[in-house]
Protein backbone atom coordinates (compact mmCIF):
# COMPACT_ATOMS: atom_id res chain seq x y z
CA UNK A 1 0.00 0.00 0.00
CA UNK A 2 1.41 3.39 -0.96
CA UNK A 3 1.80 6.11 1.65
CA UNK A 4 -0.88 8.45 0.31
CA UNK A 5 -3.48 5.68 0.28
CA UNK A 6 -2.55 4.65 3.81
CA UNK A 7 -2.94 8.25 5.00
CA UNK A 8 -6.36 8.57 3.34
CA UNK A 9 -7.58 5.33 4.89
CA UNK A 10 -6.24 6.27 8.32
CA UNK A 11 -7.90 9.69 8.21
CA UNK A 12 -11.17 8.14 7.03
CA UNK A 13 -11.05 5.51 9.76
CA UNK A 14 -10.32 7.96 12.57
CA UNK A 15 -12.92 10.45 11.30
CA UNK A 16 -15.59 7.79 11.27
CA UNK A 17 -14.52 6.55 14.69
CA UNK A 18 -15.13 10.06 16.03
CA UNK A 19 -18.54 10.04 14.31
CA UNK A 20 -19.38 6.64 15.80
CA UNK A 21 -18.36 7.60 19.32
CA UNK A 22 -20.04 11.00 19.02
CA UNK A 23 -23.31 9.42 17.86
CA UNK A 24 -23.18 6.87 20.68
CA UNK A 25 -22.61 9.60 23.28
CA UNK A 26 -25.39 11.72 21.78
CA UNK A 27 -27.94 8.91 22.03
CA UNK A 28 -26.73 7.81 25.46
CA UNK A 29 -27.40 11.38 26.60
CA UNK A 30 -30.87 11.24 25.03
CA UNK A 31 -31.49 7.96 26.84
CA UNK A 32 -30.44 9.52 30.16
CA UNK A 33 -32.83 12.44 29.62
CA UNK A 34 -35.72 10.09 28.85
CA UNK A 35 -34.81 7.85 31.78
CA UNK A 36 -34.84 10.83 34.15
CA UNK A 37 -38.54 11.29 33.41
CA UNK A 38 -39.31 7.74 34.54
CA UNK A 39 -38.69 4.09 33.65
CA UNK A 40 -38.57 3.18 29.97
CA UNK A 41 -40.55 0.18 28.72
CA UNK A 42 -38.91 -2.45 26.55
CA UNK A 43 -40.63 -1.11 23.39
CA UNK A 44 -39.38 2.38 24.23
CA UNK A 45 -35.85 1.06 24.65
CA UNK A 46 -36.10 -0.76 21.32
CA UNK A 47 -37.29 2.42 19.61
CA UNK A 48 -34.39 4.37 21.13
CA UNK A 49 -31.92 1.83 19.73
CA UNK A 50 -33.69 1.97 16.36
CA UNK A 51 -33.22 5.74 16.19
CA UNK A 52 -29.58 5.59 17.23
CA UNK A 53 -28.64 2.80 14.79
CA UNK A 54 -30.45 4.40 11.86
CA UNK A 55 -28.69 7.70 12.53
CA UNK A 56 -25.31 6.08 13.09
CA UNK A 57 -25.32 4.05 9.88
CA UNK A 58 -26.44 7.09 7.89
CA UNK A 59 -23.59 9.17 9.29
CA UNK A 60 -21.09 6.39 8.63
CA UNK A 61 -22.38 6.02 5.04
CA UNK A 62 -23.18 2.35 5.52
CA UNK A 63 -26.14 1.43 3.31
CA UNK A 64 -28.89 -1.04 4.19
CA UNK A 65 -31.26 -2.65 1.70
CA UNK A 66 -34.24 -4.77 2.79
CA UNK A 67 -35.80 -7.32 0.46
CA UNK A 68 -39.19 -8.29 1.80
CA UNK A 69 -41.08 -7.09 4.85
CA UNK A 70 -39.72 -6.85 8.38
CA UNK A 71 -42.09 -8.80 10.68
CA UNK A 72 -44.37 -6.75 12.91
CA UNK A 73 -43.84 -9.10 15.87
CA UNK A 74 -42.53 -12.54 16.79
CA UNK A 75 -39.08 -14.11 16.59
CA UNK A 76 -36.71 -13.32 13.74
CA UNK A 77 -33.78 -15.71 13.18
CA UNK A 78 -30.79 -14.84 11.02
CA UNK A 79 -27.29 -15.86 10.13
CA UNK A 80 -24.66 -13.94 12.09
CA UNK A 81 -21.65 -12.22 10.51
CA UNK A 82 -20.55 -9.26 12.62
CA UNK A 83 -21.26 -6.88 15.49
CA UNK A 84 -22.57 -4.67 12.66
CA UNK A 85 -25.56 -7.03 12.31
CA UNK A 86 -27.26 -5.50 15.35
CA UNK A 87 -27.01 -1.99 13.92
CA UNK A 88 -28.33 -3.17 10.56
CA UNK A 89 -31.41 -4.95 11.91
CA UNK A 90 -32.17 -2.27 14.48
CA UNK A 91 -31.91 0.47 11.83
CA UNK A 92 -34.78 -1.19 9.96
CA UNK A 93 -37.23 -1.67 12.83
CA UNK A 94 -37.36 -1.43 16.64
CA UNK A 95 -36.41 -4.83 18.04
CA UNK A 96 -34.88 -6.68 20.98
CA UNK A 97 -31.75 -8.81 20.63
CA UNK A 98 -30.47 -11.98 22.21
CA UNK A 99 -26.69 -11.75 22.51
CA UNK A 100 -23.78 -13.52 24.18
CA UNK A 101 -22.80 -12.08 27.55
CA UNK A 102 -19.35 -11.01 26.28
CA UNK A 103 -20.99 -8.18 24.32
CA UNK A 104 -21.74 -6.44 27.64
CA UNK A 105 -18.03 -5.62 27.96
CA UNK A 106 -17.48 -4.33 24.41
CA UNK A 107 -16.74 -0.62 24.10
CA UNK A 108 -19.55 1.46 22.59
CA UNK A 109 -21.74 -1.51 21.70
CA UNK A 110 -21.89 -3.02 25.19
CA UNK A 111 -23.35 -0.06 27.11
CA UNK A 112 -25.88 0.63 24.35
CA UNK A 113 -26.91 -3.03 24.25
CA UNK A 114 -27.56 -2.97 28.01
CA UNK A 115 -29.62 0.21 27.76
CA UNK A 116 -31.63 -1.21 24.85
CA UNK A 117 -32.85 -4.18 26.93
CA UNK A 118 -30.76 -6.85 25.19
CA UNK A 119 -31.20 -10.35 26.59
CA UNK A 120 -27.73 -11.69 27.37
CA UNK A 121 -26.92 -15.38 27.52
CA UNK A 122 -23.99 -17.21 29.09
CA UNK A 123 -23.31 -19.85 26.46
CA UNK A 124 -20.90 -21.65 28.78
CA UNK A 125 -23.87 -22.57 31.02
CA UNK A 126 -26.50 -24.72 29.35
CA UNK A 127 -28.90 -24.03 32.24
CA UNK A 128 -28.92 -20.32 31.35
CA UNK A 129 -31.13 -21.08 28.34
CA UNK A 130 -34.15 -21.45 30.65
CA UNK A 131 -33.78 -17.89 31.98
CA UNK A 132 -33.20 -16.50 28.49
CA UNK A 133 -36.25 -18.29 27.10
CA UNK A 134 -38.34 -16.78 29.90
CA UNK A 135 -37.08 -13.27 29.09
CA UNK A 136 -37.69 -13.85 25.39
CA UNK A 137 -41.21 -15.07 26.18
CA UNK A 138 -41.89 -11.90 28.18
CA UNK A 139 -40.56 -9.64 25.41
CA UNK A 140 -42.62 -11.44 22.78
CA UNK A 141 -45.72 -11.14 24.98
CA UNK A 142 -45.26 -7.35 24.84
CA UNK A 143 -45.49 -7.52 21.05
CA UNK A 144 -41.76 -6.99 20.48
CA UNK A 145 -39.75 -8.40 17.62
CA UNK A 146 -36.96 -10.49 19.17
CA UNK A 147 -33.90 -11.21 17.02
CA UNK A 148 -31.92 -14.39 17.59
CA UNK A 149 -28.70 -15.50 15.91
CA UNK A 150 -29.03 -19.26 16.50
CA UNK A 151 -25.63 -20.18 15.06
CA UNK A 152 -24.23 -19.13 18.43
CA UNK A 153 -21.24 -17.38 16.84
CA UNK A 154 -20.43 -15.27 13.81
CA UNK A 155 -18.93 -16.57 10.58
CA UNK A 156 -17.36 -15.29 7.37
CA UNK A 157 -20.65 -15.60 5.49
CA UNK A 158 -19.75 -18.40 3.07
CA UNK A 159 -22.07 -20.80 4.89
CA UNK A 160 -24.71 -20.88 7.59
CA UNK A 161 -23.54 -22.78 10.66
CA UNK A 162 -25.95 -25.25 12.31
CA UNK A 163 -28.65 -23.64 14.44
CA UNK A 164 -28.81 -24.36 18.16
CA UNK A 165 -32.41 -25.27 19.03
CA UNK A 166 -32.45 -24.36 22.75
CA UNK A 167 -33.47 -20.72 22.37
CA UNK A 168 -36.37 -21.40 20.00
CA UNK A 169 -38.40 -22.46 23.03
CA UNK A 170 -39.21 -18.86 24.01
CA UNK A 171 -41.14 -18.27 20.78
CA UNK A 172 -42.74 -21.71 20.68
CA UNK A 173 -43.92 -21.42 24.28
CA UNK A 174 -45.36 -17.97 23.57
CA UNK A 175 -47.17 -19.25 20.49
CA UNK A 176 -45.38 -16.68 18.34
CA UNK A 177 -44.42 -17.06 14.70
CA UNK A 178 -40.82 -17.25 13.50
CA UNK A 179 -39.45 -15.37 10.49
CA UNK A 180 -36.13 -16.43 8.87
CA UNK A 181 -33.86 -13.80 7.33
CA UNK A 182 -30.49 -13.81 5.59
CA UNK A 183 -27.90 -11.04 5.85
CA UNK A 184 -24.95 -10.39 3.57
CA UNK A 185 -22.44 -7.58 3.13
CA UNK A 186 -20.69 -5.96 0.19
CA UNK A 187 -17.78 -3.52 0.20
CA UNK A 188 -16.41 -1.64 -2.81
CA UNK A 189 -12.74 -1.51 -1.79
CA UNK A 190 -12.17 -4.69 0.16
CA UNK A 191 -13.42 -8.15 1.05
CA UNK A 192 -16.54 -8.48 3.22
CA UNK A 193 -15.27 -11.80 4.62
CA UNK A 194 -12.39 -10.03 6.37
CA UNK A 195 -13.26 -6.33 6.40
CA UNK A 196 -16.86 -6.56 7.60
CA UNK A 197 -17.45 -10.05 8.96
CA UNK A 198 -16.03 -10.54 12.47
CA UNK A 199 -15.08 -14.13 13.17
CA UNK A 200 -12.34 -16.55 14.16
CA UNK A 201 -9.50 -15.01 16.19
CA UNK A 202 -10.15 -11.42 15.11
CA UNK A 203 -9.83 -8.75 17.79
CA UNK A 204 -12.45 -6.07 18.13
CA UNK A 205 -10.72 -2.69 17.90
CA UNK A 206 -8.32 -3.41 14.99
CA UNK A 207 -11.22 -4.92 13.05
CA UNK A 208 -13.43 -1.90 13.79
CA UNK A 209 -10.78 0.48 12.46
CA UNK A 210 -10.43 -1.62 9.31
CA UNK A 211 -14.19 -1.63 8.79
CA UNK A 212 -14.44 2.14 9.27
CA UNK A 213 -11.83 2.88 6.61
CA UNK A 214 -13.69 0.93 3.91
CA UNK A 215 -15.88 2.61 1.30
CA UNK A 216 -19.11 1.35 -0.16
CA UNK A 217 -20.10 -0.91 2.73
CA UNK A 218 -23.64 -2.14 2.17
CA UNK A 219 -25.82 -4.67 3.95
CA UNK A 220 -28.64 -6.56 2.26
CA UNK A 221 -31.27 -8.31 4.37
CA UNK A 222 -33.63 -10.74 2.70
CA UNK A 223 -36.72 -11.75 4.67
CA UNK A 224 -38.78 -14.91 4.18
CA UNK A 225 -42.15 -14.08 2.59
CA UNK A 226 -44.09 -15.73 5.42
CA UNK A 227 -43.65 -16.33 9.13
CA UNK A 228 -44.39 -19.78 10.55
CA UNK A 229 -45.30 -21.37 13.86
CA UNK A 230 -43.67 -24.63 14.89
CA UNK A 231 -44.60 -27.38 17.34
CA UNK A 232 -41.09 -28.09 18.58
CA UNK A 233 -37.75 -26.34 18.87
CA UNK A 234 -35.77 -28.99 16.97
CA UNK A 235 -38.11 -28.82 14.01
CA UNK A 236 -38.03 -25.02 14.14
CA UNK A 237 -34.24 -25.02 14.26
CA UNK A 238 -33.86 -27.43 11.35
CA UNK A 239 -36.44 -25.86 9.05
CA UNK A 240 -35.50 -22.23 9.66
CA UNK A 241 -31.83 -23.13 9.07
CA UNK A 242 -32.77 -24.55 5.66
CA UNK A 243 -34.83 -21.44 4.89
CA UNK A 244 -31.99 -19.05 5.81
CA UNK A 245 -29.62 -20.98 3.53
CA UNK A 246 -32.21 -20.83 0.74
CA UNK A 247 -32.66 -17.07 1.21
CA UNK A 248 -28.90 -16.69 0.84
CA UNK A 249 -28.82 -18.82 -2.29
CA UNK A 250 -26.49 -21.27 -0.54
CA UNK A 251 -26.02 -24.91 -1.50
CA UNK A 252 -23.48 -27.39 -0.21
CA UNK A 253 -21.44 -26.96 -3.39
CA UNK A 254 -21.40 -23.16 -3.23
CA UNK A 255 -20.51 -23.26 0.47
CA UNK A 256 -17.53 -25.53 -0.16
CA UNK A 257 -16.32 -23.40 -3.08
CA UNK A 258 -16.70 -20.19 -1.10
CA UNK A 259 -14.92 -21.60 1.96
CA UNK A 260 -11.96 -22.69 -0.20
CA UNK A 261 -11.60 -19.21 -1.69
CA UNK A 262 -12.16 -17.20 1.50
CA UNK A 263 -9.00 -15.46 2.80
CA UNK A 264 -8.04 -16.19 6.38
CA UNK A 265 -8.44 -13.28 8.81
CA UNK A 266 -5.27 -11.44 9.61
Amino acid sequence: MNTSRWIRQTVRSLTRLVILVGTALEYCARFAVRRARGPLSLPQRAHWLHESCRTGLHRLKIGVTAQGAFPARGLLVSNHLSYLDILVYSSLFPCVFVSKKEVRRWPIFGPMARMAGTVFIDRSRSADARRVNTEMHDALALGAVVILFPEGTSSQGTSVLPFRPALFEGAIGAGESITPAHLRYEVSDGAPETDVCYWGEMTFFPHLLRLLCRRGVRATVRFAPMARRFDGRKVASRETHAMVRELGGLTLRTEIQAAESTPCPS
